[in-house]
């Protein structure tokens, strides 16, 4: 049975799960009723940070223009363009066993692409979750449903997957950004062009 987490509350992934190395992020989401005229795209994506809370090479921001970590540890298995239909719209593939030694956190992001020019915010958003689950057998660690209603933003942290010793931990973070992709890319310390 999943852990259902709460905004705040951390889990470990490995504690229960001796042996478990290859998880799946998957993150899902659904459009509210009223139309902006205009289809959402929303993003996941995945910075893979080192004790700095930063990126150390532009390569460790994973999404939908870079799918593959240079390790093969994080895998972003496609971008979604539209979030129709149930379950996962975008999932995010990780191999515990290969993440590099400097990099202690992945943190989970979903964005709205154009969001100023398509006047769209987190608002219109809705069963907004984050879930992780065993590749292996398909059984799922845990959940967090976005409950929040985020009014204005456009991007959100929904968690981050960290290293604590020898175990690899789960926090449910659910933060929003106003500015979209380049507010989280400059948090992070990615360069963008």
């Amino acid at each position: 049975m999943p852990v259902s987490l709460k905004k705040g509350q951390k889990v470990s992934l490995t504690k229960g799960n001796p042996g478990l190395k290859n998880v799946v992020v998957g993150i899902g989401w659904d459009i509210n009723a009223f139309d902006t005229g205009g289809d959402f795209d929303l993003d996941a994506a995945a910075f893979c940070l080192t004790d700095s809370g930063r990126v150390s090479d532009s390569n460790d921001f994973v999404f939908y223009g870079n799918l593959v970590h240079p390790s093969g540890a994080v895998q972003h298995m496609g971008d979604n363009l539209t979030g129709a239909g149930d379950g996962d719209d975008e999932q995010i593939k990780i191999n515990l066993s290969k993440i590099p030694a400097n990099i202690t956190k992945i943190a989970f992001t979903v964005t709205i692409y154009d969001a100023e020019a398509r006047r769209q915010n987190f608002g219109q958003v809705s069963n907004a979750f984050v879930r992780i689950f065993n590749e292996v057998t398909g059984e799922e660690i845990l959940r967090y449903d976005l409950g929040e209603d985020f009014s204005i933003e456009t991007a959100v942290v929904f968690g981050e997957l960290y290293k604590n010793g020898d175990e690899w931990k789960f926090n449910a973070i659910g933060s929003g950004y106003q500015g979209g992709l380049a507010a989280l890319c400059n948090s992070y310390g990615v360069d963008v062009e």
